[in-house]
């Protein structure tokens, strides 16, 4: 394993990047409409299933034009309507039907602060991320979402390729349990990962080649 310890690869991403304040919401929307942000977290990690997130943007826009952006607007929207609302995030029929039941489970929201991960496992259409996504960002719960990045980033830099519950299980076990570093440490990894350790890296340019177990040589 790298010599680099998960606290200094933390720091060393916040020190490049800076505090990401993610999940990104729309305030101000949420602010004019009265309705709740937390709505906006729980739809967004819904529709970033198996795509990029730049697709589930103009998905969510599509709603908050054609409709609200609540999960009563989901639980009251014909499925055929929310589907072609948010078709640019893929899968739409299927997303429609999942968000479909979430929202109905999350009625009202403020069940995001004491539902167990394993009820939101049981939900059809919610795995273990997208579970620890919405625990850990709308309902401010100490758990880490482990993505197709980090799988990535683990794999090059530790040469950890294992299941999503060992590496969850060792984030958790050798970070401070801090909420908002568990978030930061989150997106940081996933900005790193889209900037150097993409599908081709860009191990030449990256910082964190002295530490990469797996680092492409530069040419």
């Amino acid at each position: 394993m790298s010599k680099l310890s998960l606290n200094q690869l933390y720091h060393l991403l916040l020190k490049a990047y800076g505090y990401q304040n993610w999940w990104p919401v729309d305030k101000n929307y949420h602010q004019a409409k009265g309705t709740d942000p937390r709505d906006e977290i729980i739809v967004g990690a819904v529709l970033t299933q198996n795509t990029a997130w730049k697709n589930v943007e103009k998905a969510l826009e599509n709603i908050k034009k054609e409709g609200e952006l609540s999960l009563r607007f989901i639980r009251e929207v014909a499925q055929d309507e929310l589907a072609r609302l948010i078709r640019p995030s893929g899968f739409y029929k299927l997303k429609a039907e999942r968000l479909k039941n979430v929202a109905s489970f999350f009625d009202p929201t403020d069940m995001v602060e004491r539902v167990s991960r394993e009820e939101l496992l049981s939900l059809r259409g919610v795995g273990k991320e997208t579970a620890d996504a919405i625990l850990l960002y709308a309902g401010n719960r100490l758990t880490f979402v482990v993505d197709a990045y980090t799988r990535r980033l683990f794999k090059r830099l530790y040469n950890i390729d294992e299941s999503y519950d060992y590496i969850k299980s060792l984030i958790e076990e050798n970070i401070p349990r801090e909420l908002t570093l568990y978030k930061e440490f989150h997106a940081l990894i996933d900005y790193h990962a889209k900037v150097y350790c993409r599908s081709t890296p860009r191990c030449g340019e990256c910082f964190l080649n002295p530490f990469c177990i797996n680092a492409v040589p530069s040419s």
